[in-house]
């Protein structure tokens, strides 16, 4: 009995030292990321920016970081992450964006080889593509067409954001937006600004976070509800998404652009000042975040996805 005793305190034993390895293995640190963008620097020959220089707050509390990367090659130093890019144009904008198509191909084509991208019309509340993601630069600008121009055609550019983003499968790339539209929900059931809270907006701009995508957009009037409360109300909201995901809403007064060219040589620029932050997070769900970098002025997403343990 007494070798009984001796073996069964040696099995509870081993079994006591896996439990505590388990437990230190689940409770470890938790690595999260984010993209940002140093928003001083410009193009390709950005000055180098060192991981000491960053800091970066996940909920109430500093975080260690364990990386920092470009997500384009050619961007301050090392290899870029890549970047799966998503132009999503609104099919009821007005016919007069035919005189966009040429930008927009132009820019697509211009492309740095680490960027996939994909062309997307919002229809009924998704996104209609033609092919999936593609570094076939010339072959993705084909796919750029006029809008079909029928009023709400898109139901509302929220809902297709939504469920875009909802389907993006996380492959260690940069996903990001490009969205062309007028910005209106339908759905709100007024323009007025009295009246600029809308649960769909708020909507995408959660699932965006969630997906961890930075969503930028170029203002261009709706082949309905057009006028000044139409652009304040769908200028307000696009605005509200990209601050809240780390991008930038592109628009010029109430009317539409005489070109797209300026508003996407920022958009280029921005890609090039994009990095991918990884840092110890842990938490659930979606935690508030800020990033500082010393020396330059840098922007991020309101609230950043904690990840799964």
């Amino acid at each position: 009995m007494r070798w009984l005793r001796f073996a069964l305190i040696r099995v509870l034993s081993a079994t006591a030292v896996l439990t505590v390895t388990a437990v230190a293995q689940v409770e470890g640190p938790v690595s999260t990321s984010a993209l940002v963008r140093v928003e001083d620097k410009r193009g390709p020959e950005a000055p180098r920016i060192d991981i000491s220089q960053v800091k970066v707050k996940f909920g109430n509390d500093d975080r260690r970081i364990t990386a920092w990367n470009p997500v384009l090659s050619g961007s301050g130093h090392g290899q870029g992450t890549g970047v799966e890019l998503a132009i999503l144009i609104d099919d009821g904008l007005q016919s007069s964006f035919g005189r966009m198509l040429g930008d927009i191909q132009s820019f697509i084509q211009s492309l740095p080889q680490d960027v996939a991208v994909t062309v997307g019309y919002m229809q009924n509340g998704r996104v209609i593509t033609e092919q999936g993601f593609t570094t076939e630069h010339d072959a993705a600008a084909k796919a750029v067409r006029l809008p079909t121009a029928q009023p709400g055609a898109s139901a509302s550019p929220y809902f297709c954001l939504s469920d875009f983003v909802k389907k993006w499968q996380p492959d260690g790339k940069a996903h990001i937006v490009l969205m062309i539209t007028s910005g209106v929900d339908p759905y709100n059931g007024s323009t007025s600004p009295l009246n600029q809270s809308s649960p769909y907006v708020d909507a995408a701009k959660g699932d965006a976070q969630r997906a961890g995508v930075a969503v930028y957009s170029i203002y261009f009037t709706g082949a309905a509800l057009r006028g000044m409360q139409a652009s304040f109300s769908g200028q307000n909201y696009l605005t509200d998404v990209a601050a809240a995901t780390g991008g930038t809403a592109y628009y010029l007064g109430t009317g539409n652009p005489p070109s797209f060219g300026p508003f996407l040589k920022q958009f280029s620029d921005a890609l090039y000042d994009t990095y991918r932050v990884e840092f110890e997070g842990g938490g659930k769900g979606l935690q508030r975040f800020h990033v500082s970098v010393e020396g330059a002025k840098v922007s991020g997403p309101m609230m950043v996805q904690a990840s799964p343990r």
